[in-house]
């Protein structure tokens, strides 16, 4: 399990991330403009403790809910990823959203061993799984779902993962939280993933009789994304994938380009700081 493995350190200055007291809800909408997780005020509390029902945590108060998710969220902003996933366990599925978040944020930029990184994910799928039964109406529920399942089915290799049928998973799961929250840009990139990595695989025709597979499509949602989080990294670094996957080296400078934006955008946090990072490492 990941909560006893070693968890690698934040390797970046994050003073500038800590979002103490009232600064994390001012801070908020920018933080989560990809995600458009709500705001944890006890009111949201108190809906996620009634939708919850006998899955929300035992003799756990709205204002207590409240608290114990900002500072999960505080710790996730902060670097302290550790900290955030476990938070977040311990909740159950109204704590789903911040730990799988934690725990795949973590897991692909700061677990280097192959075979930990594919536990990992896989745990946070399952965690994630079980916030979609208890919490169906959440888009993040459904969002997280494909998130993990996505980066579990990379580190299995496309091939196999079409052959295991995660991509058809992915897809439903992304198009639940895009119903739900159709300004989700963190899903929108993810989908434009998914039409992208098929095709880059299968080709177009095979991967548009498919799998339903379309470059129109991964162009479309990948322009949404931008459109929504022009300043987010994983927006950019996401935005050069697609455009190799689709159109291989003719577009090998305008995805260069991308990760260059992406490398030069000041991070809100500690997962946009590893984006940017990562970013820059691609480009020496």
């Amino acid at each position: 399990m990941a909560a006893k493995s070693s968890w690698a350190a934040f390797p970046h200055d994050a003073k500038a991330f800590a979002y103490a007291g009232d600064a994390l809800r001012k801070a908020w909408p920018k933080l989560h403009a990809g995600d458009t997780e709500p705001f944890p005020d006890a009111a949201r509390a108190a809906m996620l403790i009634a939708a919850a029902g006998k899955n929300a945590p035992k003799g756990v108060s709205a204002d207590a809910l409240s608290t114990a998710l900002q500072d999960a969220w505080r710790a996730f902003h902060h670097g302290d990823f550790k900290t955030a996933f476990d938070a977040g366990q311990v909740l159950g599925p109204v704590g789903a959203s911040v730990a799988v978040k934690a725990l795949g944020i973590h897991a692909t930029y700061l677990v280097d061993d192959d075979g930990e990184r594919l536990k990992r994910f896989e745990q946070a799928a399952s965690i994630a799984e079980t916030a979609v039964k208890a919490l169906p109406d959440e888009a993040n529920s459904h969002y997280r779902h494909a998130f993990a399942l996505g980066r579990y089915s990379q580190g299995l290799s496309i091939a196999k993962a079409l052959k295991a049928g995660i991509a058809g998973k992915v897809r439903t799961a992304l198009e639940a939280a895009l119903d739900r929250s159709p300004k989700h840009a963190e899903a929108h990139t993810a989908m434009a993933l998914y039409h992208a990595e098929i095709i880059g695989k299968v080709g177009s025709m095979i991967g548009g009789l498919t799998y339903g597979a379309k470059s129109a499509e991964a162009e479309k949602h990948i322009a949404a994304a931008l459109k929504l989080t022009p300043q987010s990294p994983i927006a950019h670094i996401e935005h050069g994938n697609v455009l190799m996957l689709l159109h291989g080296d003719k577009k090998e400078a305008a995805a260069a380009g991308e990760y260059e934006k992406a490398a030069k955008l000041k991070p809100l946090d500690a997962m946009e700081a590893l984006d940017a990072a990562y970013a820059a490492s691609q480009l020496e």
